[in-house]
């Protein structure tokens, strides 16, 4: 899996795909986990689609993450998806920002 990201010190900026989900959630749970960075900052304004089995990627990589000292953060100002992360309430269990700068900020 190829996801445009960003490095800034200790953490790492991932940019999603269009539609996170499905098949490739599994993938894409595997590959974040993979980078080599423990601080991750998923970047959730360019995705569209964000189904159950991506909110499960999402928590995996959170899980795998912290096992390694580590943790995934959120940023969104995409409406959709932070409703979407409201009403699974998943909201309460992951950091959500407005902005990526925000959120690599908040690893300081």
């Amino acid at each position: 899996m190829n996801l445009p990201t960003e490095v800034f010190e200790d953490v790492v900026v991932v940019h999603p795909p269009e539609e996170l989900g499905g098949d490739q959630s599994d993938v894409f749970a595997d590959h974040v986990s993979d980078m080599g960075h423990r601080n991750v900052v998923l970047d959730l304004d360019d995705t569209e689609t964000l189904d159950s089995k991506g909110l499960e990627a999402v928590l995996e990589t959170q899980d795998r993450l912290r096992a390694r000292g580590g943790n995934v953060k959120l940023a969104t100002t995409n409406p959709v998806n932070r409703k979407i992360l409201e009403i699974s309430r998943l909201d309460q269990q992951l950091e959500l920002f407005d902005s990526v700068v925000d959120a690599v900020k908040s690893f300081r």
